[in-house]
């Protein structure tokens, strides 16, 4: 739905009246916007606790198209300058100017959201197999592995042991203990934090014995086995 209007401008604005600034303005708003991913993502997160559910409107695209105004512009100088709060829209009087900054801005705003999705994708695919997990962890109280999350885990009272090579000394454990210890953890981590754990095996040092650890690419790492 967005495009149609864009093609309309392009159509109208392709000829002699784009302006000379425009494909190089168009590349680095664009390779800007794609660098800034991490903050991109960053600013999605604190907009979705704030908002659970309700579309955010751009999050980065006007930052990055008043930057590289301001690189372009102390590069060219024939360019107005923004000055303090101005709009760039407000500085622009040519209408095909305008038509052109507002299409580069229609384009940032799509590409801004493809990343979003891609990523909401990825969470929701971690979640997926999170689930799973969880789902196998049925009555039966056989546990699947959380490393390779394929395969049950052997229980024993002082050994936890999976195909995939998790190999972890304890005391007293059962299957029972150990699915209530993973479903806590999983649970409490959930209720702060919306991004999905993962879980490693800490190579243990000579003294020590290895040990499970959940840890988060946001919220803190725990060692829990």
């Amino acid at each position: 739905a967005m495009e149609a209007p864009f093609r309309r401008h392009r159509a109208r604005y392709k000829g002699p009246a784009a302006p000379p600034w425009k494909e190089t303005y168009r590349r680095r708003c664009m390779e800007r916007l794609r660098n800034s991913r991490a903050k991109l993502l960053d600013r999605h997160r604190q907009a979705g606790e704030r908002v659970r559910g309700q579309a955010v409107g751009a999050l980065l695209v006007q930052e990055v198209m008043e930057q590289e105004w301001q690189t372009l512009q102390a590069a060219q100088g024939s360019l107005p300058s923004l000055r303090g709060k101005e709009a760039l829209a407000q500085m622009l009087e040519d209408p095909d100017e305008l038509a052109v900054l507002e299409e580069i801005q229609q384009e940032l705003i799509l590409q801004e959201q493809l990343v979003i999705e891609e990523y909401e994708r990825s969470l929701q695919f971690d979640e997926e197999c999170l689930n799973a997990m969880l789902d196998g962890l049925d009555v039966s109280d056989k546990v699947i592995c959380p490393v390779c999350r394929k395969n049950n885990l052997t229980v024993r009272n002082h050994l936890v042991f999976c195909q995939c090579g998790l190999y972890i000394s304890t005391q007293g454990m059962t299957e029972g203990k150990l699915r209530s210890l993973l479903e806590n953890t999983v649970t409490e981590h959930s209720h702060r934090c919306f991004h999905n754990p993962e879980f490693t095996v800490t190579s243990g040092m000579e003294e020590e014995a290895a040990s499970l650890l959940m840890s988060c690419p946001v919220s803190l790492n725990v060692e829990f086995l």
